[in-house]
């Protein structure tokens, strides 16, 4: 889990960061709504997924990882038990928000971090 400051992130979900984590497909269950999400190709191979009813952004789809989503951490009801280790993209946060906690703060991905690759080898 980790908080990204990229501006697609931000600009994604109207705030200054994403909370974000990873979370493999054979962990997940659908209760209810798989049938409502839609999806668009945000970038070469990632594709964001949404709500069709309410609009809400639920989880980013990697082509290169179809085993993992990325999950919108603000969509979730009760304590996943985890939290946030880090500040991702800390460079390209928005000017008007200062981070004031103690997580480390990386300029992109943090040492050892397997981003999704794109169909383009970009992260």
């Amino acid at each position: 889990m980790l908080f990204c400051h990229c501006s697609m992130c931000r600009k994604s979900h109207g705030t200054a960061f994403r909370a974000r984590g990873r979370v493999r497909t054979t962990d997940l269950r659908w209760i209810r709504g798989e049938g409502l999400m839609r999806f668009y190709e945000s970038s070469p191979g990632e594709h964001r997924g949404f709500c069709s009813v309410c609009g809400s952004n639920i989880f980013t789809r990697f082509d290169a990882r179809p085993q993992e989503l990325g999950l919108a951490l603000g969509i979730l009801d009760d304590d996943p038990g985890n939290r946030p280790t880090c500040h991702v993209f800390a460079g390209s946060k928005a000017p008007w928000y200062e981070i004031s906690d103690s997580l480390p703060q990386y300029e992109a991905f943090p040492p050892g971090y397997t981003a999704p690759q794109t169909k383009s080898g970009d992260a």
